[in-house]
């Protein structure tokens, strides 16, 4: 998340009452999580596993809970709960705004573009070119949607990240501040639903095309010409590249990458990353081929058991 202009370190830190470390006028582009940092961008860590992670990453402004020295070139924001006021951030920057009408008036829809009954578009989505949009989509704030798109029935885009804090007093919500991005000519089936990014963008590519009943987590990136079949479920911060094949009931790990035309058979458990190219299937996953001469061989074990008995009887 960009935001709308240029802020200075200690504007930050006087919005979250923290302590600042580096100049005072050190510029603040924007705040993102740390596999979509650039310089300029606030990154938050809480956790000492990933503190060498977060202070050597792209951010140039690290937001953390404990006083550790400053990489050259950046500058640190102390707080006792780098979490809660990443939060902050997030609301005083994209803070939810309620809906006036089912039809917002800041949104816009271009020429020939169908909008069926009962559709809700929130506050500054945009809507391209002919595109088809079903009954009872609902498309929540800062949605994208490019040319020749088609939604059916019941989709829900914008939806907030499936991420929490597991605190004493019960799970304490990441607030969303991203988009959904649907480029040209994807189609989306229906009762599909797409997760907004934490602070960036969750995107489809050109050309993709969605059976009914999809999941697809926050911050993931889909690429150009990919399928996917009904009942799959993909994690947050996944990457699928183009042309890739998903069929039904797959599900996914979070932060994995599904190489180039990759096929994915039905019903696999993407628990790694994959290389593009090949056919995969089971769970956890393998090369399609190697996993059905495992099963062909599995088959054969009552069988090499009897012959076994029959020898020693």
């Amino acid at each position: 998340m960009k935001f709308p202009t240029t802020f200075s370190l200690k504007q930050i830190a006087d919005i979250i009452s923290c302590t600042a470390v580096g100049p005072n006028d050190f510029p603040v582009l924007g705040m993102n999580e740390i596999h979509v940092v650039t310089p300029g961008d606030i990154v938050f860590v809480d956790h000492p596993k990933y503190y060498e992670k977060a202070l050597q990453s792209k951010a140039t402004i690290i937001l953390i809970d404990k006083e550790v020295d400053c990489p050259e070139g950046k500058a640190l924001l102390i707080s006792d709960d780098p979490f809660r006021d990443f939060n902050t951030l997030t609301n005083y920057f994209r803070p939810f705004a309620a809906a006036t009408n089912v039809i917002a008036t800041s949104a816009y829809i271009g020429k020939n573009t169908i909008i069926q009954p009962n559709v809700f578009i929130g506050n500054n989505v945009s809507i391209g070119d002919n595109c088809t949009i079903h009954a009872n989509v609902s498309m929540y704030d800062n949605c994208v949607i490019g040319n020749g798109v088609t939604i059916h029935s019941g989709s829900v885009l914008g939806g907030d990240a499936f991420y929490y804090k597991n605190r004493p007093a019960g799970f304490d919500k990441l607030l969303s501040g991203g988009r959904v991005v649907i480029e040209d000519n994807v189609d989306i089936g229906a009762l599909c639903t797409i997760d907004k990014g934490v602070t960036g963008d969750t995107t489809i590519g050109a050309g993709t095309k969605l059976d009914n009943q999809v999941q697809v987590g926050h911050d993931t990136l889909i690429g150009k010409k990919c399928l996917i079949a009904s009942q799959t479920g993909i994690a947050g911060c996944v990457i699928i590249e183009d042309e890739v094949t998903i069929w039904g009931q797959v599900g996914t790990n979070s932060g994995i990458t599904i190489g180039k035309k990759a096929v994915i058979m039905g019903q696999t458990g993407v628990t790694k990353s994959v290389a593009g190219g090949k056919s995969y299937f089971g769970t956890p996953i393998e090369e399609s081929r190697e996993k059905l001469k495992q099963l062909a061989y599995i088959k054969k074990i009552p069988e090499l058991i009897k012959k076994i008995d029959d020898k020693l009887s």
